[in-house]
């Protein structure tokens, strides 16, 4: 993986946290010289990328590693964060059923996690399901992330 990925920091203010974050995420190289790279990670606290996105980064010599700068060109993928506020609800039943529409998700701890809409998945099922949680009261979602490709398919519906 090291050959073709670097690790690329990411420096952003988290709603979720109410604070300055940094995140590091693995991104393939796509022009070292340029310092072009495409995102191969799920974000966690919601900078504006998403997997797949292409950006431009600098290595910086007060971290001594690359730095996130701009993003140049959009996937079309969306990264929703999901907050479990259930005590008893097991995570793994709302991370198999967006398995199961063809949505990735990578848990933070038990009871957050980060979830990839990918371009070809029409977003409008994948919020009829969040908002069937969120309506008992078992999840919070955000959606930190959202293409216009998903904005379009709310929209369609």
């Amino acid at each position: 993986m090291a050959e073709s990925h670097k690790k690329v920091l990411f420096k952003y203010y988290s709603t979720y946290l109410e604070e300055v974050v940094s995140e590091t995420m693995w991104a393939e190289i796509i022009d070292l010289e340029k310092g072009y790279f495409k995102l191969d990670n799920i974000p966690f606290f919601g900078p504006l990328i998403a997997t797949d996105d292409i950006f431009r980064a600098e290595f910086d010599e007060n971290e001594k590693v690359f730095l996130h700068k701009e993003t140049i060109e959009h996937s079309g993928n969306s990264i929703i964060q999901v907050l479990i506020l259930e005590k008893e609800f097991d995570k793994e039943i709302i991370i198999e059923k967006l398995k199961s529409i063809n949505c990735i998700s990578e848990s933070l701890n038990d009871t957050f996690l980060a979830v990839e809409i990918i371009k070809d998945v029409d977003y409008s099922i994948v919020k009829s399901l969040l908002n069937e949680y969120e309506k008992l009261s078992v999840i919070e979602f955000a959606e930190p992330c959202l293409s216009d490709k998903h904005r379009t398919d709310l929209l369609k519906n």
